[in-house]
């Protein structure tokens, strides 16, 4: 059974979606400071790192561990600390172009197997009123970015390119190619 090393709700929907069979360990490791850092490769660290933890306590299992993150420009926008700042972090983005990284690790013992996946999201513009709105519903605290495509900000969203899921957390399709090529048989 492949196990998550990560506690996401959107991650174990994803999962299940999927029809993958997979228990819940989140990682207890302690991410790096986002500052100054290639994006791309910073979601792939991170994700190793959280597969890595997780797989120590579990010899001979495959374990799946993924960060994900937005970026507008070089500047990573990591996680809201508090309303003021998921505040600044969605009038960054209004009316602008973004990427949205997330870092995937499959480990099992020695064995790793990575993939690094980008979508591109174009937000339309957005005024005080509908910020403050949003950021008011509580959803934007736990997500990269400060917006959840899958709730409320999807009305913010004027186009996509690349995978839905990615930018909800977890690019299916790409995990279901690494177990395949891991040929992890869960």
């Amino acid at each position: 059974m492949l196990i998550l090393a990560s506690g996401s709700p959107r991650r174990r929907e994803l999962l299940s979606q999927a029809g993958i069979a997979y228990m819940v360990n989140p990682s207890n490791y302690t991410e790096e400071s986002s500052k100054k850092k290639d994006p791309e490769k910073f979601a792939q660290v991170q994700a190793i790192g959280k597969a890595r933890d997780v797989a120590a306590k579990y010899p001979g299992q495959w374990v799946l561990g993924a960060d994900t993150i937005v970026a507008i420009g070089d500047t990573i926008l990591g996680k809201p600390g508090n309303d003021k700042e998921a505040a600044a972090m969605l009038k960054k983005l209004s009316g602008q172009k973004h990427s949205v990284f997330t870092g995937v690790a499959l480990v099992k013992d020695d064995a790793l197997y990575t993939k690094v996946v980008e979508t591109k999201v174009w937000f339309r513009r957005l005024d005080e009123e509908e910020i403050a709105a949003y950021v008011a519903t509580g959803e934007p605290r736990d997500k990269a970015g400060a917006y959840g495509i899958q709730g409320k900000a999807a009305s913010f969203v004027d186009k996509i390119n690349g995978s839905y899921t990615n930018v909800v957390g977890l690019p299916l399709a790409q995990v279901c190619k690494l177990l395949h090529k891991a040929k992890a048989g869960l």
